[in-house]
């Protein structure tokens, strides 16, 4: 009876139905699709994939070479993004180099930026002649490229680089900002060098956003699909992304859902041996007396600080966006001598020119390409941050260890799936018909509910801070006045973290208009996106094309990043005074 007593208790609460909501949603949106991607490798029809990908006379060229470059690119963009974000970390909150808010601020766009963007103002330079076509600028102006800068291994790294050392940088200098000024001073008064304060006090206390950052750009380097395909792909450079695309796009789909389950387990091991080499060690920089941050006196270095500084931002954040946007302006594909003309951004149809098409204007179909996007970042923005709030809410006042536990490991595990691994899970898993559901492949539905699946670790996070922020004593003085669950949702917390939640959905917005990754394999020509536009042409030669569509997801990617710091009212380190 007492046992009795407490399960009707426990279900008469509005909590606890809310929590079995959640949970029942995100088994819908995590655990069903991983575990359909796992039991269509081994059903009967399906059962040898795992031979053929692993043991077999294909499995060198279908995994393990794919393999060995994906964690050559990884490891490359890692480490490299992790010592030049680290470098402008210190530039920028620790040092006196003069300008360092401008170069802050410059240093967070290249995240905002598709990663495609990038590869392509690559390709408008560095292209060579090896692949027949119109080559780059360099060529064209009689500059010999070697194939290794024009394809393959190094320009995906450094692409990678240029777009994911943001990640590094903002992770870094938020930790560098956190290092007290006494920490620093009593060092100095122990008569130690700024090389042994340096290697004994400020590396040591960051080494946990160092090894973050690598993490982030090694996650994210394994697991892009856009830069790899435009950069690699032309010269049988394959990843496990593109190989992964290859096998799925050409009906291989078994062999694909055992790459995608190799992907996540690639990446997954990565990020808990990561975790493990800072598991149970001291970081504590932060003490009971506040203090300001000290700055590194530079002298005559100041002044090449400043110049590489500069140099990195304006390659990465400047010079890209001029290359396309002056190559979308060219009659010939990277022929400055050619002439220019608007023709690709208001052209009407002329056969004369690329074949017939329009300008990316004034194309019915890229105008329903452009609005199809923005009405998926509007959908998933709309969805994960609902999801992820409500969640959050659920972990915050359900008394359940287990259950708050368990919706924060479901909220979480979608970061550890790469997208496109992601996007061939939702394939295997919706793309029949279930019992009276019908195939949800090739419709607008299953692009957000990928995508919102893909945005929940973020969303779920975001909402999580925000509500952290509002204290339990207004819900609990609400609840003494009779307000239910949902009153004191709407009235008390959704506003006063509606700031927080919004920013966050403003960010998942920006991510899902310039991802490329999840949707590339759930995208059908019923659904058509701007990303995926931008990759078709591409792969067809239309330069110009590709390069005006990338500057309007650009454009609209950075327009959203910067409002949504401003929602949020995000505390950088290098604004303080």
């Amino acid at each position: 009876m007492i046992a009795v007593r407490r399960l009707s208790t426990i279900f008469a609460r509005p909590i606890t139905w809310i929590a079995l909501l959640v949970a029942a949603v995100l088994v819908v949106l995590v655990a069903a699709p991983l575990a359909g991607l796992v039991a269509a490798t081994v059903r009967e029809d399906g059962g040898g994939s795992w031979a053929d990908v692993l043991a077999s006379s294909l499995s060198q060229n279908l995994f393990w070479q794919p393999l060995g470059n994906s964690l050559l690119v990884a490891i490359g963009t890692g480490l490299i993004s992790t010592l030049l974000g680290g470098f402008l970390a210190w530039v920028v909150v620790m040092s006196d180099v003069p300008g360092r808010r401008i170069i802050g601020v410059l240093a967070t766009i290249p995240f905002a930026l598709p990663s495609f963007a990038i590869a392509l103002a690559w390709e408008s330079v560095f292209r060579n002649d090896r692949l027949g076509g119109n080559p780059g600028l360099l060529a064209s102006l009689g500059v010999a490229v070697p194939d290794a800068l024009s394809w393959g291994a190094l320009p995906v790294t450094l692409t990678l680089v240029a777009h994911y050392y943001s990640l590094s940088f903002v992770v870094v200098a938020a930790a560098l900002a956190g290092i007290g000024g006494d920490l620093i001073a009593a060092a100095e008064l122990t008569g130690a060098s700024r090389a042994r304060v340096a290697a004994r006090i400020a590396l040591p206390a960051v080494a946990p956003a160092l090894l973050s950052g690598f993490l982030l750009a090694f996650a994210e380097g394994i697991s892009n699909f856009a830069v790899p395909a435009l950069l690699g792909l032309p010269v049988r450079f394959q990843t496990l992304s593109t190989r992964l695309y290859g096998a799925i796009s050409t009906g291989d789909t078994e062999r694909g859902y055992v790459l995608a389950i190799l992907l996540v387990l690639v990446a997954a091991v990565v990020l808990y041996l990561g975790n493990r080499a800072t598991r149970g060690r001291s970081f504590a920089v932060i003490t009971g007396k506040a203090s300001r941050a000290r700055t590194v006196r530079t002298g005559p270095w100041r002044w090449p600080l400043l110049a590489a500084s500069l140099a990195l931002v304006t390659a990465t954040t400047i010079i890209p966006g001029l290359v396309l946007a002056v190559s979308t302006l060219l009659r010939r594909t990277n022929d400055l001598d050619g002439g220019f003309t608007l023709h690709f951004w208001i052209g009407a149809s002329d056969p004369s020119i690329a074949q017939g098409f329009r300008g990316v204007l004034s194309d019915p179909v890229l105008l329903q390409a452009g609005m199809g996007t923005i009405a998926l970042g509007a959908s998933v923005a709309l969805c994960a941050g609902a999801l992820g709030l409500v969640a959050a809410y659920v972990v915050r006042r359900v008394r359940s260890n287990v259950v708050g536990a368990g919706i924060g490991f479901l909220a979480y595990v979608p970061f550890l799936i790469p997208g496109i691994a992601l996007g061939a899970a939702f394939i295997a898993q919706f793309g029949a018909p279930i019992g009276p559901l019908p195939s949800l492949y090739g419709t607008f539905a299953i692009l957000v509910v990928a995508g919102t699946a893909a945005s929940l670790p973020f969303a779920f996070q975001t909402s999580r801070s925000a509500l952290g922020q509002v204290s339990n004593e207004l819900e609990e003085a609400a609840l003494v006045a009779g307000a239910g669950t949902g009153r004191r949702i709407g009235r008390i917390l959704l506003p006063l973290s509606a700031r927080g939640v919004t920013g966050g959905a403003m960010l998942v917005f920006v991510t899902m208009v310039r991802d490329l990754s999840l949707v590339v394999l759930l995208v059908t020509p019923a659904t058509p996106l701007l990303a995926v536009q931008t990759f078709r042409y591409t792969s067809e030669g239309f330069t110009q094309h590709a390069n005006a569509i990338t500057l309007v997801i650009a454009a609209v990617s950075v327009a959203a990043t910067l409002l949504a710091r401003r929602l949020q009212g995000a505390r950088r380190p290098w604004t303080e005074s």
